[in-house]
């Protein structure tokens, strides 16, 4: 779309707006122009609440959750099950299944999943801190919520196959309690359609994924 604008300010203000993840230039100017008839104070409380929304905001040293603090309010809210630890591919997906009002366990946020195509390797994911999380003890289930794409059955595949060789590896050594931590590692039910992702999966639906979860195999 071409726009002769009347304002440099205006073109600027379109041109920032309309960087945002599906926002295009209409959209953007409509915003614009609708913040511009708002008093002054409705967009300098916006403009407030998003400085300090960068400035501040946290992710949580446990489960890298969005947070207000070091450790978020589900991983320290002792009426959670912390037995359960659900795999997710990000925040998007714990808001997701907090929706469902079904599962009331733990998170672990990994920042993404595995795709060579787009550069990001496990190296790029918190995957290292889950291991470290289940080889603690304590977890007797880690549920794999990833999206059903080909990246997440990928990435679903690693984080298997990286437990159960520390899994062994604490077996081959003398320390028997590290020995006797292996969790079940499950799925979620395939009643979320093939390469949807999970953030956008109805809750009704998400909801059985969760309670018809299987035993993980490969």
């Amino acid at each position: 779309m071409t726009t002769n604008f009347s304002s440099h300010l205006l073109q600027r203000a379109v041109d920032e707006m309309s960087c945002l993840p599906g926002i295009g230039r209409k959209t953007a100017l409509r915003l614009v122009l609708h913040l511009l008839r708002q008093d002054s104070l409705v967009t300098s409380t916006l403009c407030e609440a998003l400085s300090v929304l960068r400035n501040e905001v946290k992710y949580c040293n446990v489960c890298h959750n969005i947070s207000d603090t070091d450790v978020c309010e589900i991983c320290s809210n002792p009426k959670r099950d912390a037995s359960l630890l659900c795999v997710v591919e990000n925040i998007q997906d714990v808001m997701a299944v907090e929706s469902t009002g079904l599962y009331r366990g733990l998170y672990h946020v990994l920042g993404g999943v595995i795709s060579p195509m787009d550069g990001i390797g496990p190296s790029n994911l918190h995957i290292q801190s889950l291991v470290e999380r289940v080889m603690a003890g304590g977890t007797k289930e880690v549920i794999l919520a990833l999206s059903p794409t080909m990246e997440g059955d990928t990435t679903n595949y690693f984080i298997y196959k990286r437990i159960s060789q520390a899994q062994q590896l604490a077996q081959s050594s003398v320390d028997e309690q590290s020995a006797s931590i292996m969790p079940k590692i499950t799925i979620i039910a395939r009643g979320v359609a093939q390469n949807d992702e999970l953030q956008h999966t109805d809750e009704a639906t998400l909801g059985r994924a969760f309670a018809g979860r299987t035993p993980f195999s490969i």
